[in-house]
């Protein structure tokens, strides 16, 4: 993408606001005014929505939730800024659950158990779910299929399932406005290219400046693919106007849990799209 070069405007007249010519060009017409680069006209959003302006517009960062003001945006610029130099992870705490490897004879962490039983596709909330609050951000949780570990700030082991995988992609990448996002990282983002690229860019903003005023809420999901060693979720935001947006999720079962898989671009997730309601969606019922 290419950013047009900072310059500075003429003085503006006192009593027009219209900048000044220089005094050589007095008498000639104005120079035509020219975009700097062919955009489209965009659509009037409603105004009384903060999500109908495209995500990029959002200058106060009223995204669909809480991860989605760090991810998102990170995503956004990944594309203008990408570093070739690996960032690191040291700043984390000591090696977290799912940095030591499996432990047992079922490929499991230490102290992970879940029942693995129930592999059909979700097509009703479970009946033990629960909602935990993460730095501002609602999250579904079961008994069953997971988080049922806490390690420091690592939310984890999950259900190698179906529900696991959904539960997953709602918690993992809700972490990522906290400042232990480092930790959550290394433990629960597949490592890689598009690894480093999330690291390199969350790391210029502060956890401050990634806070949102106002968050939406997570409304439904939809398992678009699955397989016991990979998933992908569509997941269903509503906005704090009542309007509807989906993003989906990659996920993969590494190291005895399911991790988020990034795209190359440093996304956790999609491309935040508008959608046209709930249908389809398994709700949340919130």
């Amino acid at each position: 993408m290419s950013i047009p070069p900072d310059h500075r405007e003429a003085p503006a007249d006192d009593a027009t606001g219209v900048p000044r010519a220089a005094e050589s060009d007095r008498g000639s017409p104005p120079p035509p005014v020219v975009s700097a680069l062919p955009l489209p006209a965009p659509a009037r959003p409603d105004r009384r929505d903060p999500f109908a302006a495209p995500f990029w517009k959002q200058r106060s960062w009223l995204l669909a939730a809480g991860f989605l003001a760090a991810a998102l945006t990170l995503s956004l610029l990944a594309i203008v800024t990408r570093s070739d130099t690996p960032p690191l992870l040291e700043t984390a705490s000591a090696a977290g659950p799912l940095s030591r490897g499996a432990a047992d004879s079922t490929g499991r962490p230490t102290g992970c158990a879940t029942d693995d039983g129930d592999r059909a596709t979700p097509r009703t909330p479970p009946a033990d779910l629960r909602w935990r609050s993460l730095g501002g951000t609602r999250v579904p949780v079961s008994a069953g299929a997971g988080p049922t570990q806490k390690t420091g700030p690592v939310l984890w082991c999950f259900a190698r399932t179906p529900m696991g995988a959904v539960l997953a992609a709602h918690v993992i990448p809700a972490q990522m406005t906290s400042p232990d996002w480092r930790a959550v990282t290394r433990d629960q983002v597949v490592a890689g290219f598009g690894r480093d690229l999330f690291v390199s860019q969350r790391s210029s903003f502060s956890d401050t400046r990634l806070k949102t005023r106002k968050n939406g809420s997570y409304a439904g999901f939809l398992l678009a693919e699955y397989s016991s060693d990979a998933a992908t979720v569509d997941v269903l935001i509503k906005s704090p106007g009542g309007a509807y947006f989906s993003t989906s999720v990659r996920l993969l079962w590494s190291g005895g849990d399911w991790k988020v898989r990034p795209a190359n671009d440093g996304g956790l997730h999609t491309e935040l799209t508008a959608a046209d309601g709930t249908d389809g969606y398994v709700l949340w019922k919130v």
